[in-house]
């Protein structure tokens, strides 16, 4: 085995593909609601950042509840308004990835096709925010790992630990 598929092997883990699977839901409502808001005759001349912000808004819901539901569904719960407003910190960061990618492409580069918006907002911003996100979200927003340790309860990870519970 390689060492490349040997490291893909590692990262697949119930928690990280399930984290993933959310992930890929909130992109396509990310996706599908930034291009329906370039649509609209409302924004269409605007700054595409404005249609971003609302998309990503949107998407936040959606993986928020989905992660909290599936992919840290067993994790300690503490303190919901600390959680969520951990979550709304880094996903605002992850969305200042996605606008800084967007606006390097558009603004100074002039590259204003939708396709362009697309591939900088939604392809390179997107993947350097979901390493971010997934990273903060265990690290702080879920008390996974040290965090969990340090609050005197075992870590959780993920998925594994549920199906060891039974569940």
């Amino acid at each position: 085995m390689s060492r490349c598929s040997q490291f893909v092997a590692r990262l697949m883990t119930p928690e990280i593909m399930t984290f993933l699977a959310v992930g890929g839901v909130g992109y396509i409502v990310d996706v599908a609601a930034f291009n329906v808001l370039r649509s609209l005759p409302s924004l269409a001349a605007a700054d595409p950042s404005i249609a971003k912000l609302l998309a990503v808004a949107l998407a936040m819901v959606v993986t928020y509840v989905g992660n909290r539901a599936l992919t840290w569904r067993g994790a300690p719960a503490g303190d919901r308004r600390r959680e969520v407003s951990l979550f709304v910190l880094f996903n605002l960061i992850g969305l200042g990835i996605s606008i800084v990618t967007l606006s390097i492409s558009h603004d100074f580069l002039g590259l204003t096709s939708r396709l362009a918006d697309n591939i900088s907002a939604n392809v390179v911003g997107l993947a350097l925010g979901t390493a971010f996100r997934y990273w903060s979200y265990k690290r702080f927003v879920f008390a996974t790992g040290i965090e969990a340790i340090d609050r005197g309860r075992p870590p959780y990870d993920g998925l594994a630990s549920m199906h060891a519970a039974g569940h």
